[in-house]
């Protein structure tokens, strides 16, 4: 049966770098208490460039490491939750800009499992017989979003945008999705308000929710896949929190396995982060071409989408 296989990838992130220091004089914060609590040592922050301008900077990329014409691409799909506009979505703005003609156009607003849960969704697609190539981005500028008088939540978000190509295969290299969400939980991960909308999150919550629940999740999509985690060449899970991550590798017992951590230098940047740290390491050459890597999506929802994919 077609599947499909990644056959490019491609990040954008502003210049402009926002360090714990510069935080500290907004409010009652220190390096050394951003660091210890969450990993995080800086983030970029866009100043004239919007969730679209970040979307289509790491679209194109992508588009150039697949050798994809854009003409070629049947679906576009923005993964934010960031984004200003209503409509037209940022997806149909992405193929304007890129001059992708005809595509079938839409957001995917799954907070910070939107990367994965769109990823799945193109699959979906091309298993289908729906398009041959798609153009799957994170993208967000949760800079928007944010409350500067905040200490919890500010010292946590960046902006920035990752992008992947997705091509029909008749050897599919995206397993199974592994998805869903606990709404008795979904308050705990919020954007309030209608036109000023303000991130906010019951940190709590979402921690012992995410150190708890998550690593089996990642281990069904690995039984999906047919692949013990031990066998993996990389894991990329949503980029919240150090302490997170290490907490749900701890749990999946993958010793010696590559584990992203772009929050150090990127900060938690929603549905942008799995494909801009994936993007990274791919572009550094640090997980070989034909490996297993985990993406693993988790947040507002509280929601969650993951699979296992084969490094481009």
């Amino acid at each position: 049966m077609t599947g499909s296989r990644i056959t490019g990838m491609g990040h954008h992130q502003p210049e402009h770098v926002l360090t714990n220091d510069d935080l500290a004089r907004l409010v009652d914060t220190s390096d050394e208490w951003i660091r210890r609590r969450t990993g995080i040592a800086t983030r970029r922050i866009a100043r004239d460039e919007s969730v679209a301008d970040l979307a289509a900077a790491a679209a194109g990329k992508a588009l150039a490491a697949a050798g994809v014409d854009p003409a070629d691409i049947g679906l576009v799909q923005v993964a934010t939750c960031s984004a200003v506009d209503r409509c037209p979505s940022t997806a149909a703005q992405v193929s304007g800009r890129l001059g992708i003609p005809g595509a079938a156009a839409f957001d995917v607003n799954n907070a910070c499992a939107g990367f994965t849960t769109a990823l799945a969704t193109a699959d979906h697609a091309i298993r289908a017989g729906a398009a041959r190539h798609a153009l799957v981005v994170g993208a967000e500028k949760m800079s928007d979003i944010t409350d500067w008088t905040d200490r919890a939540t500010c010292v946590l978000l960046g902006d920035g945008a990752g992008a992947a190509v997705l091509s029909a295969s008749d050897t599919p290299q995206v397993g199974p999705v592994v998805w869903g969400s606990d709404p008795s939980l979904g308050d705990a991960v919020r954007i309030l308000g209608d036109w000023h909308p303000t991130f906010a999150q019951d940190g709590q919550t979402v921690f012992r929710w995410a150190t708890t629940t998550l690593a089996p999740i990642a281990r069904q999509a690995c039984e999906r896949a047919g692949i013990e985690p031990a066998e993996l060449g990389a894991i990329v899970t949503h980029q919240a929190n150090l302490r997170i991550i290490e907490a749900i590798v701890e749990r999946l017992d993958a010793p010696g396995v590559l584990v992203a951590q772009d929050v150090v230098e990127s900060g938690n940047t929603s549905a942008a982060s799995i494909p801009i740290a994936l993007a990274k390491l791919v572009a550094r050459g640090e997980i070989r071409s034909g490996a297993p890597v985990l993406l693993l999506g988790f947040g507002g929802g509280l929601s969650w989408a993951g699979q296992v994919v084969t490094c481009p």
